[in-house]
Formats: C-alpha cells, sequence, structure tokens
C-alpha cells in the first residue's frame, strides 16, 4: 500500500502522530479555554484597577489572538467578566494591597 500510495500513508501517519501527541497532552488542552477568559478578566481588572489606566487602553492590552466572545466591566462593583471559547471566568479588585483575584467558576457573572 505504501508504494500505491505514499502520500496518503505519510498523510495518515501524520494524523496518527497528531492523536498520539494530543492524547498525551489532554490535560493540558482541556484547560486552555478557561486560560483565555481567565487571562482576559485578570489582565483587564488589574490594568483598570490596580494602575488605574483608562479602559481603552485596557481593551486594547488584553487583546489576543483568540477573541473573546463576550466581555464586561462592572465598573460600580470593580468587576470583570470575560467569556472564550465557551468559558467564562471573573475577576474582581479586592483592594489597594491585595490587587485583583480571579473568582472561582461557580462565581462567574452571566453575560448581560
Amino acid at each position: 500500500m505504501i508504494r500505491h500510495r505514499p502520500f496518503s500513508s505519510l498523510l495518515v501517519l501524520i494524523l496518527l502522530l497528531l492523536a498520539a501527541l494530543a492524547w498525551q497532552n489532554r490535560s493540558h488542552l482541556q484547560a486552555f479555554p478557561g486560560i483565555v477568559g481567565a487571562y482576559s478578566a485578570k489582565e483587564y481588572c488589574s490594568c483598570r484597577y490596580v494602575a488605574n489606566n483608562p479602559a481603552d487602553y485596557c481593551q486594547a492590552y488584553v487583546v489576543q489572538y483568540v477573541s473573546l466572545s463576550g466581555f464586561f466591566d462592572d465598573a460600580a462593583n470593580k468587576r470583570v467578566t470575560a467569556r472564550g471559547l465557551g468559558s467564562t471566568q471573573s475577576a474582581q479588585w479586592l483592594g489597594p494591597r491585595e490587587g485583583c483575584q480571579l473568582l472561582p467558576q461557580a462565581a462567574a457573572l452571566p453575560e448581560p
């Protein structure tokens, strides 16, 4: 079969190697969707409420290659919620000494 279809055989071999690599790193791949929203929420919260930068500057600061599907800045409570790749994460400013902290998944606010 390899002599008759060398390109197809090479493609099957590459797909098998990619599947084995994905299986070996499955825990890292499962964690990735949560990282996108968590990074955006935490970094925006720190930029906005710890460093006291303008909202427009902080929006540009947290732009990533993988875009967010939702973003909400609750300025009254100093709480930021970001949704990316189906995972919603929130961060809240705790005070001048504590800064911002990611909130547990169950405490994430729904998108307005």
